[in-house]
């Protein structure tokens, strides 16, 4: 399995631009997968450096309805005429940040993109294949992360704290290797492990994805006592982490002393092979 970076907060050097946002081009015997689009298209202009044809995705995930995840997908939509696109079906739904001046900033998906029947709208766990499967509705055993605070829902006439029912996780299983890819981790990858524990009675192998300890914002992050209780987790739950995006680089700092050689950072133009 092979994982290129396209779109991550930073680069790990001057030949690749990077954008608060993330997108990840994953490769599988059977796919070829974008698991999310970034804010912009800068996901196109770095594929090429990485060697990704674009045309040839047959599988694109959106992990959330927010634009830093699918702001590309007006974009892919032109260069690419086949794959289809699985967000859950409240993605399209309105979202906006509070920021520290009082206002509220949309960070919704591009409504104007609606109808398209290259959209496949998911309520709950999804089966795709036997290689893939989404994960929703996460069930919270623990609070989730303390900066969602400044993230709102559109709830009729009322801007409301988010639900983050709209995030989804990709499981993806191939030659024995256990892969769960996050977005932002919104619903808190404690809940979201537990989730997938429940669903397959083993932790996976590996884990990708932010953990949303840190507000870009508000430039603040998690608690120091919750980022410890999330380290030590982490670590005996056996997986290798690389995470990314939303976690902050100060609190993967605090992970990776807790952790050591259990996680590691994932940016922009980094590839893997599991």
């Amino acid at each position: 399995m092979l994982i290129k970076t396209l779109v991550e907060n930073t680069a790990i050097n001057e030949d690749f631009e990077s954008v608060h946002g993330l997108s990840l081009y994953i490769e599988t015997k059977k796919h070829k997968i974008l698991f999310d689009l970034g804010p912009n298209s800068l996901f196109v202009a770095n594929a090429e450096k990485l060697a990704v044809d674009l045309s040839t995705v047959d599988t694109v995930i959106i992990s959330h309805g927010h634009a830093d995840h699918g702001g590309g997908l007006a974009r892919f939509l032109q260069l690419n005429l086949q794959a289809k696109i699985y967000v859950q079906q409240r993605a399209f739904e309105k979202h906006y940040s509070h920021r520290s001046n009082g206002e509220n900033v949309s960070i919704s998906l591009d409504q104007k993109l609606l109808p398209n029947d290259r959209f496949v709208f998911i309520e709950d766990h999804f089966i795709l294949d036997e290689e893939l499967e989404l994960i929703s509705n996460v069930t919270a055993k623990w609070p989730k992360p303390s900066v969602n605070k400044d993230l709102l829902m559109v709830s009729g006439t009322a801007l409301l704290p988010d639900d983050f029912v709209h995030e989804q996780s990709l499981i993806i299983k191939e030659a024995g290797v256990f892969l769960l890819v996050a977005g932002c981790a919104h619903a808190g990858m404690m809940n979201i492990l537990e989730s997938v524990y429940a669903l397959k009675n083993i932790f996976p192998t590996y884990v990708v994805g932010g953990f949303h300890l840190y507000s870009s914002s508000r430039n603040t992050c998690e608690d120091l006592a919750k980022i410890k209780q999330l380290g030590q987790y982490l670590k005996k739950s056996g997986a290798k982490f690389y995470t990314c995006h939303c976690t902050g680089i100060e609190p993967y700092g605090i992970l990776k002393t807790i952790m050591q050689e259990k996680i590691e950072y994932l940016a922009t133009g980094r590839q893997l092979t599991l």
